[in-house]
C-alpha cells in the first residue's frame, strides 16, 4: 500500500499505518500536508501539482472539495474532502480524456493526534493514457467511514478489506466488508494503528516454548 506522504516507498515507510517507527523501533515524527483547519502545505521535496491537467479537471468539477495537489518525481497526488471522493473517482474513470481504468492500490496512514487522524490513499492508472493519479482524503476517528470505490473498480475489493482489517476504516457500500488477514472473531483492535502496542496485547506471554 503506497503513498507519497513522505518521499519513500511503502516498504520503506510502512505507510499502511505503522509509519511511526524506524528499523530500530524508535519513534519518528511525521507531518501531514494538511493541518487542522484545512490549511494545505506542500511538503519538502514535493512540488505544487495544482496546474497539472488532471488536477485542474478535478478542481473545475469539484471546486469546494478540492484541497490541493502535489507532484513528487512526476507522480500526482490530489487531496480531496471525503464527501466528494466517490464522484471525483467516477469522473477519473468515466471522462474519456482521463480514462483511469486500472485500480492499483489502496493504503491508509495514521496521523495520530491530528483532528482528521486517518488518511486513505487510492492509486489509479490509465493503461491507454499511460498516466497515474493518487487520490487522498482524510477522516476523523469519530467518523471513521468512507464511501467504497469498489462499485467503480472491483479490484479495490480486497484492498479496502485489508485497510478495514488493519486500520479499522469502514467503507460504506462495500459488497463484502469483513476481515481478510485476521480471524473474523479477532477483537483486540487494529494492529496498524499507531497506538496498537508493537508487542501485541499480552497474548505472546501465553505461548509455550519448546526447549531445544
Amino acid at each position: 500500500m503506497n503513498t507519497d506522504s513522505t518521499p519513500q516507498s511503502p516498504q520503506q515507510a510502512g505507510e499502511s499505518g505503522r509509519a511511526n517507527t524506524n528499523d530500530q523501533g524508535s519513534t519518528r515524527v511525521e507531518e501531514s500536508p494538511r493541518k487542522a483547519g484545512g490549511f494545505f502545505k506542500i511538503p519538502p521535496g514535493m512540488e505544487d501539482g495544482g496546474e497539472h491537467p488532471v488536477a485542474q479537471r478535478v478542481r473545475e468539477r469539484f471546486p469546494s472539495a478540492f484541497i490541493g495537489a502535489t507532484l513528487f518525481r512526476g507522480d500526482l497526488s490530489i487531496h480531496l474532502k471525503k464527501d466528494a471522493l466517490f464522484e471525483a473517482a467516477r469522473l477519473l474513470r468515466d471522462d474519456p480524456a482521463l480514462d483511469f481504468d486500472y485500480p492499483v492500490h489502496v493504503t491508509s496512514v495514521d496521523y495520530m493526534g491530528e483532528p482528521e487522524r486517518f488518511e486513505v490513499v487510492y492509486d489509479l492508472f490509465s493503461i491507454r493514457k499511460k498516466h497515474q493519479v493518487r487520490l487522498k482524503t482524510r477522516i476523523s476517528e469519530e467518523d471513521c467511514t468512507l464511501d467504497s470505490l469498489t462499485p467503480l473498480w472491483e479490484g479495490f475489493n480486497f484492498m479496502e478489506r485489508e485497510v478495514y482489517d488493519m486500520m479499522g476504516i469502514k467503507f460504506n457500500n462495500h459488497p463484502d466488508l469483513r476481515r481478510i488477514l485476521l480471524p473474523d472473531e479477532y477483537d483486540e483492535g487494529y494492529p496498524l494503528r499507531k497506538n496498537f502496542p508493537i508487542e501485541g496485547r499480552g497474548w505472546r506471554d501465553t505461548f509455550e516454548f519448546l526447549e531445544s
